[in-house]
């Protein structure tokens, strides 16, 4: 039991390093294209938000960041739920910031298999 236990551990942290890996690589890809970080790793009474960017002349960014094996399964493991979650929290972090909120919102996703690659507008607010 306990080497199962520390077996999950292990795995947990590897994801965990996984992730931070990969936000790190999006961040670093927005930079290229022009966008401003305005927040990595989030936190709001609704959940966390991986990456907050302003894109250039443009709506307040919202990105989720997913590494996987292929762009396609990157993309696809943002679910409905998440989406949900993420888009509460994107509400409540502009609520806070009127000067912000004035410019619009927008969902992202950067997808890392390989190379990260940006799909803006993956989602919106309303459905």
């Amino acid at each position: 039991m306990r080497a199962g236990l520390r077996k999950r551990m292990a795995d947990r942290r590897q994801a965990e390093a996984r992730g931070h890996r990969g936000e790190a690589w999006a961040a670093w890809w927005l930079r290229l294209k022009g966008h401003r970080i305005l927040g990595r790793r989030v936190k709001t009474h609704a959940g966390e938000i991986d990456l907050i960017t302003l894109c250039p002349f443009g709506p307040v960014c919202f990105v989720e960041v997913k590494a996987r094996g292929s762009a396609r399964a990157a993309a696809e493991a943002v679910t409905p739920e998440q989406r949900t979650r993420i888009a509460r929290a994107a509400s409540l972090y502009l609520a806070s910031r009127p000067t912000l909120a004035r410019r619009g919102a927008r969902f992202d996703i950067v997808t890392i298999a390989g190379l990260p690659r940006h799909l803006p507008d993956a989602w919106r607010m309303d459905g």
